[in-house]
């Protein structure tokens, strides 16, 4: 069982031409509405990835939140843990290019609220697995990890928006995962010296004693910890919209160790599901189901293995 504590925004989709620079005004075709947020984001993968899925969270009491919770409903997601708030439901406008690249402004509102207490104790053991993020608050998150700990449940943090958790929240995960810029910024916090991508997940999992996954969009990821190291490729796609690719990688990998695969395959078919997540506009929208990501392992080369 996978426990999703996190946000859920209604994303606001721009199609551009181009992204705006400061003080400049684009004008697009279209704006598509989409359910979003890194917990519903993450939440929706896994669940469309056959895991079975809980969503902890918070959203308003306007007329967003039916749509914002609509992507999560339609995936089977079990969303009888979130919560109504009298602040308005998060909000986030992305701005995506021909090329695929993006820019988003997110408007928390309702999950400033999200609270640790909102997750049962009888949700949390050995047989779950807990995911959360940055887009709650950090001390409720930092509450749950520790709750989460005591009671043998797996948890994988997505440090995403980098920002600051309690020490040792962070060092009770089992699994971080970060992009390059949130790599650099958990090092830069920690005293950690930079180096190549390689070099630098290898120092972050030495020093938080826990498994490092490293993102690295199209040059795929790289996971240590736990005595050993491997290495994914990118499917090879014409991206569309990679918005929300990195959570549909995180739900995915979370989705497949929790059916008790061991990191390598869980960091291929990740892979393979973020790819195929850059092929629609949108965030949820755009994950695939599980046959759909069986169906291109074969396109992608296993993970290899690199040398402690």
């Amino acid at each position: 069982m996978i426990v999703v504590f996190g946000s859920i925004n209604l994303d606001l989709v721009f199609s551009l031409p181009a992204l705006p620079q400061p003080g400049e005004t684009v004008l697009g075709a279209s704006c598509r509405l989409a359910p979003g947020g890194k917990g519903a984001n993450q939440a929706t993968a896994a669940a469309r990835d056959g895991a079975h899925t809980i969503m902890i969270g918070r959203v308003g009491g306007d007329t967003l939140a039916g749509l914002a919770l609509g992507g999560l409903e339609e995936a089977g997601v079990d969303v009888s843990g979130v919560m109504r708030s009298a602040a308005a439901t998060g909000c986030a406008a992305v701005c995506v290019d021909p090329a695929g690249r993006n820019q988003i402004a997110v408007a928390q509102g309702a999950n400033a609220e999200a609270a640790a207490v909102q997750v049962a104790d009888r949700l949390l053991g050995s047989r779950t697995t807990l995911v959360v993020q940055m887009e709650a608050p950090a001390a409720e998150t930092a509450i749950l990890i520790g709750r989460a700990h005591a009671r043998g449940s797996r948890i994988i943090l997505n440090l995403a928006p980098a920002s600051r958790l309690d020490d040792a929240a962070l060092k009770s995960v089992e699994i971080v995962v970060v992009n390059e810029i949130e790599a650099a910024w958990l090092a830069a916090a920690h005293g950690i010296a930079a180096g190549m991508p390689d070099t630098l997940v290898r120092r972050l999992a030495a020093a938080l004693g826990n498994t490092v996954v490293l993102t690295l969009g199209a040059e795929g990821a790289i996971a240590v910890g736990r005595g050993e190291a491997w290495a994914v490729g990118a499917l090879p796609v014409r991206p569309v919209d990679t918005t929300g690719a990195g959570d549909a990688f995180v739900g995915v990998m979370a989705a497949a160790l929790d059916r008790g695969t061991g990191m390598a395959i869980a960091l291929h078919r990740a892979s393979v599901a973020a790819g195929l997540a850059c092929l629609e506009y949108g965030a949820q929208p755009s994950y695939p189901l599980y046959a759909a990501t069986d169906a291109r392992l074969a396109d992608l080369a296993p993970a290899r293995h690199l040398p402690s």
